[in-house]
Formats: structure tokens, C-alpha cells, sequence
């Protein structure tokens, strides 16, 4: 059985998709791109696939991951070009790569996040974040199953770090925060003739879950910092959070590198220096 692993975005108006939604999607892209999937057993088997760490409905994302198990042995970049041609545009299967490892789950530790406030000048961003950044505990509360739920939104933000909207779409991974491969920059969906500030944070996965949208909560709380429209948000990154650089690293590089070091060109190249 061969495990891949995908790499798939969120763009444009398919941000608005839920997590079954795109579930559904991709289900069909399998059968439209005739994929020889492994199956679960029981009375009502489906195709093995694991999600990992989906992002919130509403959001958009250029980094969400899921890896799937095949009967047949098929090449990682064919199978990602026919899935990517068998699913809707903006959900997107931008990179794929053989399972050589264990742990994709463990390996998504931390997020980068781009919040887009129109309506906000980058001054008074800048004032938020501050007070944000300086406060040793930011309390915030949200609805849940279970009623209002009260948690610190300022111990998982790593950084945070607040920009003037450029006219022409910026880069989508910023090098200092992340050390994935460089990829689509999200699409601005709104004008761009009003005062616009750009928040860009790293948030490590804690329990209970800090969202960016909570984070908003905490600026809200100690700046009195409200955009008058909702923010658009798109993750840029997700992986292993290295606690001394304070980047998020491509939780897909461990496989990539097991794969070259396992390739025919390498066990040739070895054998050739390998003495007769």
C-alpha cells in the first residue's frame, strides 16, 4: 500500500467551503481521476483518507494537508496534476509527495496567518499590536457547544506583526516567518482605495485552539482596535514551529528528503563509489 501526501489551498470565494464540503469535493475528484484508493472495511467503506488540521470555514488557505493510501503504486506529481484537474478552482492540490515518514499530524505545531483589515490604517494596527504584544495575558472569550468559553488568546501568538497594504498583491510567505516553499498569493477580494492594514501572525496549535479570529477578540480587548468589516484571512503556512528562529518549517520536506535519499540515482551513485 503507497501513502501520499497533498498539499491543497483554499482561495478566492471557495474560502467559504466547510470542511465536509471540500471533503465531498475531493471524494469525487478521486473517482473522476479513477485513483485506486485503499478502503476501510465494514458495512459502509470509505476511501482512506486523513485530514489534517482543516482551517476554519471562511477562511483561506494556501497550506491545508491530507494524505491518502492506494492499493496500486501511482507517481506523486501525475496523481496531483490529475486531482488538480478533477477539483473546482481554488481548491487547488498544489504539491504532493510519497510518505516516507511518520507523524504529518504531529508535524503541523504552529500556523501563519495574513489578516486583512480593511478599514483600518496601519497606524492604528501598529498601535494595537503593540499593546497586544505587551500584555502578558489577553483574555477572550468564545461560543461553544458547552456555552462561553474564557481563554488567553496572547500565550500560543509566537509573533505578530502589523503592514500597510500594498497596491499590487504582496507575496504570500514571508521568508522570516516561514521556511515553505513559496506559493500562489492570495487573491485580494476588495478594493483597495481605503485605508487597509495587514496583520501577519504565527500561532502555535494549543489547546484550546487559538484562531486568528480570536486574536481580533484580543485587539479588540486591549486597543479597542474593530475593522469595520470582517477581516479576510488566509493561512500562508502551517508546520513544525522552530522555537529559535521563530519560523514554521514545510512539514513535507522530511518525506521529499527520504525520497531523494532513497531514489535509484542515489543507491547508484553509491554503489559506483562503492570499491570493487
Amino acid at each position: 500500500m503507497q501513502r501520499i501526501r497533498l498539499r491543497y489551498t483554499k482561495r478566492g470565494r471557495l474560502r467559504f467551503t466547510s470542511h465536509r464540503d471540500f471533503q465531498r469535493a475531493f471524494e469525487r475528484a478521486l473517482r473522476r481521476a479513477a485513483v485506486p484508493m485503499a478502503y476501510s472495511a465494514g458495512f459502509t467503506p470509505h476511501p482512506k483518507v486523513s485530514y489534517a488540521n482543516a482551517a476554519p470555514t471562511g477562511t483561506g488557505s494556501e497550506a491545508e494537508y491530507l494524505e491518502i493510501a492506494l492499493t496500486d503504486a501511482r507517481d506523486p506529481e501525475k496523481l496531483r496534476l490529475l486531482l488538480d484537474e478533477s477539483m473546482p478552482v481554488g481548491l487547488d492540490i498544489i504539491d504532493a509527495v510519497e510518505a516516507r515518514t511518520s507523524g504529518l499530524a504531529d508535524r503541523l505545531t504552529a500556523s501563519v496567518w495574513e489578516l486583512r483589515l480593511d478599514g483600518v490604517t496601519p497606524e492604528d494596527a501598529e498601535r494595537a499590536v503593540d499593546a497586544f504584544r505587551s500584555a502578558e495575558a489577553v483574555e477572550v472569550q468564545r461560543r461553544t457547544k458547552n456555552g462561553m468559553r474564557t481563554f488567553d488568546a496572547r500565550g500560543a501568538v509566537a509573533s505578530l506583526e502589523a503592514h500597510t497594504a500594498q497596491p499590487e498583491v504582496h507575496a504570500a510567505q514571508p521568508e522570516a516567518q516561514t521556511s515553505q516553499p513559496e506559493t500562489h498569493s492570495p487573491q485580494a477580494d476588495r478594493p483597495t482605495d481605503q485605508p487597509c492594514a495587514i496583520l501577519r501572525l504565527v500561532v502555535r496549535h494549543v489547546t484550546p485552539a487559538v484562531r486568528p479570529d480570536d486574536v481580533l477578540s484580543g485587539l479588540r480587548a486591549v486597543a479597542d482596535l474593530a475593522p469595520p468589516v470582517p477581516a479576510a484571512v488566509t493561512r500562508l503556512a502551517q508546520g513544525l514551529f522552530d522555537e529559535e528562529t521563530g519560523t514554521v518549517t514545510d512539514p513535507l520536506a522530511p518525506d521529499r528528503e527520504a525520497v531523494a535519499a532513497a531514489s535509484p540515482t542515489a543507491a547508484t551513485a553509491a554503489a559506483a563509489k562503492a570499491p570493487a
